[in-house]
Order: C-alpha cells, then sequence, then structure tokens
C-alpha cells in the first residue's frame, strides 16, 4: 500500500504513538521492578542448570515516577484511540483494514529510507 493512502494526521499519530512508546519503555527501563515497596527474593536452585533467579528489595515508585508513569500512559492511550478510531479505516473496503494497518505501522520507516 502506497503512504500516500494515509492521511497526514493519521501519520503524525502513528509516530507519535512510536516515538511515546520508545520514551517510555526508556523510561521504565530504569524504574524499581515494584511500583510498591516489595522485598527481594531469591528462588530455588534450578536442578540441572544451577541458576537461581532472584530479585533485590524494590523500594517502590516515587511520586513523580508515579505522575510520569501516568503521563506516559495516559498519552498512549489517548495517541491509541486516535490511531485506531480514525475515520480512514472506514473509507478501506472488507479485508483491508489489517493490511493497512500494519502498513501504516511502518510507513515512517519506508519514508526514511526514501528519502536517505
Amino acid at each position: 500500500m502506497p503512504t500516500t493512502d494515509f492521511p497526514q494526521d493519521l501519520r503524525d499519530a502513528q509516530l507519535a504513538l512510536h516515538q511515546t512508546r520508545a520514551a517510555y519503555e526508556r523510561y521504565a527501563a530504569d524504574l524499581p521492578w515494584s511500583a510498591e515497596p516489595m522485598p527481594g527474593w531469591e528462588g530455588d536452585k534450578q536442578l540441572h542448570s544451577g541458576y537461581r533467579s532472584s530479585k533485590p528489595d524494590s523500594p517502590g515508585y516515587t511520586d513523580e515516577q508515579r505522575e510520569q508513569v501516568a503521563e506516559y500512559r495516559g498519552r498512549l492511550l489517548e495517541l491509541s484511540i486516535t490511531v485506531t478510531t480514525h475515520p480512514y479505516w472506514q473509507t478501506l473496503g472488507e479485508g483491508q483494514v489489517v493490511a493497512a494497518r500494519m502498513a501504516l505501522k511502518h510507513v515512517h520507516e519506508n519514508a526514511d529510507n526514501e528519502a536517505a
């Protein structure tokens, strides 16, 4: 499906969704493993590998971290709704929506490659 088939506002919303998800994942990577304070644990030693899973104590999220996570999640929900309920999808014939949706997810990759 040609990239020009998508309205610019839909393309922009999809790009914002990708960028927001990436920013959230980068932010979440440095958060404690539990949002609430939790004691660490150590699992049983695995029979054949000797591997022992464990987690350190988690201090839980700070108020600032909770607010930032809520902000990211709210923005991701808003953008997801914008993309999935866009009027463009109603213009497609039966059986075309899934292929078009998959193409939209990669439209910015294609545009970057064409610009290079």
